[in-house]
């Protein structure tokens, strides 16, 4: 997600790679024996009074996590780091105070993209960071939200979500304007909700771009044509309010892993048919959970800790799939 926010108070710093107990899972629906989601526990804790307030992940090749940082919610400046499977953490970004770093991706050649949020015309837009090189802004966006940020298989085009203005632009991988590729009522805020947000999740999936729309609460899948055009936009689901982002069980599989911003706090699995259950609770130690990510059988949440305790952490459970495949609670 993420709004402009009001600068937040400083709280006690604690930051720590650490493990915490695991939570009691909650159930996924009635007609349910197992949790879909089981053994959660903290795998990274941040220090939200430092910035660290986690937007977005990816997995990369090597099991590492490429995390963007906000800054913002603290009135610090935003990072984008990645941290080992053995839990070390190396900045590879430092952003300016006043802006955001939020959606993030990676190239096949180990180039990661990102977006950054300013007031500042000259820093907003997409950038990339390329292997042992140094950052470059690819393309420039207008005023509004830079959000959610994906790239084509082929590695050619990026798709950036604009959350205010309801419209996902196309950024060549290469460099070079960018260009609107979708917009309309589909992708805009709803003018009823809470939070002027509408797109905010991209992913690209089986040749289609899937996005979330935030204050509407639906998954949108479209699908991409021989000429890089939008196709017809599908409702995968809707009824997921404060719809922030989300990750695929694997690049083959249609059931989605959902985060639900504040104040709902949840975790759901969109099954294939765009029926949907509740994976995850606050019980579970949610915290403004605002994406998911999915390495093997483990699932990812970003928590980043906007109420307080301001609990900013990565959390990591099991993916049961047993459950997940078993008789889904339909809504």
């Amino acid at each position: 997600m993420r709004i402009r926010f009001a600068h937040v108070a400083a709280i006690p710093a604690l930051a720590a790679v650490l493990v915490s107990p695991p939570s009691a899972s909650a159930a996924a629906g009635g007609d349910r024996t197992q949790p879909v989601i089981t053994r959660v526990k903290t795998a990274a804790a941040f220090d939200f009074a430092s910035g660290d307030s986690p937007e977005n992940i990816t997995v990369d090749p090597d099991g590492s996590l490429t995390v963007s940082l906000l800054g913002v919610p603290a009135n610090k400046p935003p990072k984008l780091i990645r941290i080992t499977s053995s839990g070390q953490r190396t900045t590879l970004v430092g952003g300016h105070l006043g802006d955001q770093i939020t959606g993030n991706a990676r190239g096949s050649d180990g180039t990661v993209y990102y977006n950054v949020d300013s007031d500042d015309a000259s820093r907003n837009g997409t950038w990339k960071l390329p292997p042992h090189g140094h950052p470059q802004r690819l393309a420039a966006l207008p005023d509004g939200l830079p959000n959610g940020l994906a790239i084509d298989r082929a590695g050619r085009t990026l798709y950036a979500a604009d959350s205010y203005n309801g419209t996902v632009w196309a950024v060549p991988a290469t460099g070079g304007p960018a260009k609107i590729w979708l917009n309309g009522p589909a992708l805009a805020a709803d003018p009823d909700g809470s939070l002027p947000l509408g797109v905010n999740g991209v992913r690209f999936h089986e040749g289609a771009v899937w996005v979330s729309n935030y204050s509407q609460g639906k998954l949108l899948r479209i699908p991409v044509t021989a000429h890089g055009t939008p196709g017809r936009i599908h409702t995968v689901a809707d009824n997921l309010p404060d719809f922030d982002d989300f990750s695929f069980l694997n690049n083959h599989s249609d059931t989605v892993f959902a985060a639900q911003n504040d104040p709902t706090d949840r975790v759901s699995v969109v099954h294939p048919n765009g029926t949907h259950e509740t994976a995850l609770t606050v019980d579970d130690g949610l915290a403004s959970p605002t994406t998911t990510a999915v390495r093997g059988n483990e699932l990812f949440i970003a928590n980043a800790g906007f109420n307080a305790p301001h609990d900013a952490k990565l959390q990591r459970g099991t993916i049961n799939l047993d459950a997940l495949t078993a008789h889904p609670r339909h809504h």
